[in-house]
């Protein structure tokens, strides 16, 4: 039976979409935002979190690793270690743990499918995110996951970068109620530098949703500093004044949650160098797309 890499199925969301919602977390991404807040989410593969504070030095690692990446002077070597997962089981003080395992659609929707009082009495249901979801491999279990989700009558929000073939989403888009769709920067060049990736197809691909008729939920993650200025939302508006329908706003501010993650996964360092938008300064924001006619602007989720 085929699998799809996940790494966090979390209950009771409230901040993913409509209703209380099942967030399913699914690991790789073809971003790597200099921010991300689930750097644990960006390989495709399971990976090793090492919690310093809680490991005793106890030795037990050390004892079972087959790859000898687990030692007294280095805890972790990370060249070394293949994310087996012998260690996480033998350390008595839960300081190992493994990020990524595969999980069927049908395990998946079973699930999903414990909550569904939930779902009807608060009009909520499951969005899919990552990593990135339209990234997950084999695509065509992603298909059937939200097939399925659909036929159970589960509400499918998709939450999205992008960066994927067009073809993905016309795969999807019969079983998806709403796409919650990223927009990290609109200027091609700053997209690059703090992404990785040109933002050419994102841009395409919002433009094809939006003519074909898809639900959109535009999301803006604001990082002080880097996107969160007037005139890195002005060409936003624009976007949407040429055609695209969105109908919600999200203003997302840089939060600090990832930086423990970086340091769990041996990347001290990373994500700690930004700046969270004020709250006046994302009011400020908020009421340029108020006077530019929409109104539908969220603080958040």
């Amino acid at each position: 039976m085929a699998s799809l890499p996940v790494f966090n199925i979390q209950k009771y969301c409230i901040h993913d979409g409509d209703g209380i919602r099942t967030t399913v977390f699914f690991k790789g991404c073809p971003l790597r935002c200099a921010w991300c807040h689930n750097p644990e989410s960006q390989k495709a593969e399971p990976q090793l979190l090492w919690d310093a504070e809680k490991c005793t030095q106890c030795g037990a690692c050390a004892a079972v690793c087959p790859q000898g990446a687990a030692g007294e002077s280095v805890r972790v070597n990370r060249e070394r270690c293949r994310s087996c997962g012998v260690c996480v089981r033998a350390c008595p003080a839960g300081a190992r743990q493994l990020s990524g395992k595969g999980m069927s659609p049908e395990e998946i929707v079973e699930t999903a499918k414990k909550d569904l009082m939930f779902y009807e009495q608060s009009g909520g249901g499951v969005t899919l995110s990552g990593g990135e979801v339209m990234a997950a491999e084999p695509f065509d279990e992603v298909v059937r996951l939200c097939r399925l989700l659909h036929e159970e009558g589960i509400s499918v929000f998709v939450d999205t970068c992008g960066m994927t073939p067009y073809e993905r989403f016309d795969a999807i888009r019969a079983y998806t109620d709403c796409f919650l769709y990223d927009i990290k920067a609109m200027d091609p060049e700053k997209h690059k530098k703090w992404t990785g990736a040109d933002n050419g197809l994102i841009l395409e691909n919002l433009r094809r949703l939006s003519r074909d008729g898809a639900r959109l939920r535009l999301r803006l993650p604001l990082v002080e500093g880097i996107n969160a200025e007037p005139e890195d939302v002005l060409p936003v508006i624009e976007l949407l004044k040429e055609g695209v329908r969105a109908e919600k706003i999200h203003l997302l501010p840089y939060h600090t949650f990832g930086q423990e993650k970086y340091r769990k996964l041996g990347r001290s360092g990373q994500g700690e160098r930004f700046g969270v938008p004020s709250p006046e300064k994302l009011e400020s924001l908020a009421e340029l797309f108020r006077q530019a006619g929409y109104s539908q602007v969220v603080m958040g989720g």
